[in-house]
């Protein structure tokens, strides 16, 4: 079930607001937590033990470790992390173990299997290729869910947060249906006093449509059309530079209200019920350098990979050279953790690489001296050749790619078909609104703080314009769905 659906804006929600708000206090996490499973479970539930499983062994290990208080040892740094009993010890590395195994079978058991296949076959060893006849099935949302569980382990034997008791409580936070499939990621801390206790106002209800319908037709009028350009750039054989510019650039807004509109819809939903999510994006495409691009983009991810990966890594705390071993490293995980493909393996290096070229010169870029836009124009230019390998099916797709973006390849005949295309109006005049909305237009976050009635009625608008289009369009994914 997604967000931007009929079955989803007029059932699914309706209903799940009025159990929700029908419901005494005490019964509502149970009420929100069986709606979640329904959602998660809608399209696979054979899904949905996965999650449950997930979700028992977190908790238990939360309780393990919270019978095991911290005891500081002489001499410990005031910010070091407590030293616990063997007991939570183990509790902490059985949910990591459990998480990282979960996600690892099921995003790469096919990528090792392939390349396993692969190797074999370039060092004429055939009898070592597995030949598999089946391949594993990736779980909606498993890359969300088990990070935000595990950092909850984490976060408890740091002594960050105090265990959860009540388990229908934590298997709330852990399946809420707002921001289970594709964040944000939210962290314990951040809901802990909102699951104990919350505030329900038609303020913040009214808030949460704002956020919401604003989401959905940054999905429906933006990122969808705009997909669509990109879709038919890179399934062309070959194209000239200017169309091949104009699809990775598409694929830039879409990607960008594909996730940041999925985001709203998450914090809307969440204002809906009573919670206030973090904020996901902050105009990325803004950014003056790559280090401000990755506070801006997919924020609770790149805070999340900082606090869990970098900093246990050694952050910079062990020499320079250290330090951009561990940002390449993170880097790295990162952009597997996008996808099981050698494509997105190079998308994270390409950009570990520029971070730690850019904290070699102080976290300013090598244009750094040149006009505030002129910084925006050529970060959003690296963005988008590192979105070529993010967005390409295959590292030889991805190359030849750039080649048509360099101009050095013929373009087939067919690209005049294409422009036919990709240049009608419609598609042209979605591409040019999304630009202006991408550069100039407020963040969903600061429009909706206040809400006249002119902006109540443009928000009932984009809300009727958004269900009218959505029931002509076939083309409606969601790109971090897969992920």
């Amino acid at each position: 079930m997604v967000f931007s659906s009929y079955l989803f804006l007029f059932y699914f929600l309706p209903a799940a607001l009025l159990l929700y708000y029908a419901a005494p206090r005490r019964a509502q996490h149970l009420i929100l937590t069986t709606l979640s499973y329904i959602f998660y479970g809608w399209a696979n539930p054979l899904f949905v033990p996965l999650l449950l499983g997930s979700t028992a062994v977190d908790y238990l290990a939360g309780r393990v470790i919270a019978r095991h208080p911290a005891v500081p040892a002489a001499g410990d740094a005031a910010d070091a992390h407590p030293r616990r009993a063997r007991p939570a010890r183990i509790a902490l590395v059985a949910s990591i173990c459990s998480n990282v195994g979960l996600l690892g079978f099921f995003k790469y058991f096919n990528f090792a299997a392939e390349n396993l296949d692969a190797l074999a076959a370039w060092i004429g060893l055939p009898a070592l290729r597995l030949d598999l006849a089946f391949k594993v099935t990736l779980p909606l949302g498993i890359s969300f869910y088990t990070f935000q569980s595990m950092s909850y382990t984490i976060d408890v034997y740091r002594g960050r947060v105090a265990a959860v008791r009540n388990f229908i409580d934590f298997a709330c936070y852990v399946s809420m249906f707002p921001q289970l499939v594709a964040g944000p990621i939210i962290r314990f801390s951040e809901v802990a006093d909102q699951l104990l206790s919350r505030t329900h106002t038609t303020t913040k209800f009214a808030r949460g449509v704002a956020f919401f319908c604003v989401g959905l037709a940054k999905k429906v009028l933006l990122a969808n059309p705009c997909g669509k350009i990109a879709d038919l750039a890179f399934g062309a054989g070959s194209l000239g530079p200017l169309e091949a510019w104009y699809g990775v650039t598409a694929y830039a807004f879409q990607i960008y209200f594909d996730f940041s509109g999925y985001s709203d819809m998450a914090i809307g939903l969440g204002l809906m019920l009573g919670f206030m999510f973090p904020k996901n994006f902050d105009s990325p495409y803004r950014s003056q350098s790559i280090t401000e691009f990755w506070r801006r983009w997919h924020i609770s991810l790149s805070t999340w990979l900082r606090d869990y990966l970098y900093v246990p890594l050694g952050g910079n705390r062990m020499g320079r050279a250290r330090m951009y071993v561990n940002l390449f490293i993170v880097m790295l995980l990162g952009g597997l953790w996008h996808g099981a493909a050698w494509n997105f393996v190079i998308w994270g290096a390409l950009h570990g690489a520029l971070l730690g070229f850019e904290r070699l010169r102080g976290k300013t870029a090598l244009y750094g001296g040149l006009p505030a836009p002129v910084r925006v124009g050529v970060t959003f230019t690296i963005v988008l050749i590192a979105w070529v390998f993010f967005r390409a099916p295959d590292l030889p797709q991805a190359v030849r790619y750039l080649g048509d973006m360099l101009a050095l390849s013929d373009p087939q005949e067919g690209v005049r078909l294409l422009a036919g295309v990709v240049y009608q109006p419609y598609y042209l005049g979605t591409f040019l609104l999304a630009g202006a909305i991408v550069w100039s237009a407020p963040q969903t976050w600061d429009w909706t703080r206040t809400l006249t009635g002119p902006r109540a009625a443009a928000i009932l608008a984009l809300l009727a314009l958004s269900a009218v289009v959505l029931a002509t369009q076939a083309y409606n994914p969601f790109i971090y769905f897969i992920f």
